[in-house]
């Protein structure tokens, strides 16, 4: 398990983007549509990606220490956030609490009237307490939460390691 600061960014920097590739594949060819927290939980991986790109190129270049442990630390908020985040929403899923009261997929009325009943017809309510897709018997909501927190104990590790041994390794 590599442990250097820019190899660790990097390895988050794609597993986020190929969790997100993912997660648009889904929506795209699976044709998942994504419910409301779904959106939310693409937010941390949306500045995420960037973020990790940015620690990984400093600490390739040999930034000061200082920058590059704000900067896995930064990863380390986000990727806890996005961890608990996901458990939330696959706890919403599988009803051990409550999810958002306005959680519906609708569309917004444009149009005039007489187009209102055509327009209710093919509009997808989308569910945040409903799992679209399980493998394994987790949803991708779960398999969210597991990929955070997984990334998230890569990055808190190397960040242990930052101690022992030079930023620039």
């Amino acid at each position: 398990m590599p442990r250097r600061p820019a190899s660790v960014a990097l390895i988050v920097a794609c597993v986020m983007a190929i969790t997100l590739a993912g997660a648009w594949g889904f929506q795209i060819w699976g044709d998942l549509a994504p419910c409301p927290l779904c959106l939310q939980q693409r937010w941390p991986y949306y500045a995420g990606v960037p973020l990790a790109l940015a620690v990984a190129i400093m600490a390739g270049r040999g930034a000061q220490a200082a920058v590059i442990t704000f900067g896995l630390g930064a990863l380390v908020l986000l990727l806890a956030g996005s961890a608990v985040f996901g458990a939330f929403h696959a706890g919403v899923e599988w009803g051990f609490w409550q999810g958002p009261t306005d959680c519906s997929g609708g569309r917004p009325i444009t149009g005039n009237a007489s187009d209102l009943l055509a327009q209710i017809a093919r509009t997808r309510v989308v569910a945040c307490n409903e799992a679209a897709f399980r493998f394994l018997g987790v949803s991708l909501a779960g398999y969210n939460a597991l990929i955070s927190a997984g990334l998230c104990a890569l990055v808190v590790r190397a960040l242990a390691g930052q101690g022992s041994s030079s930023v620039s390794q």
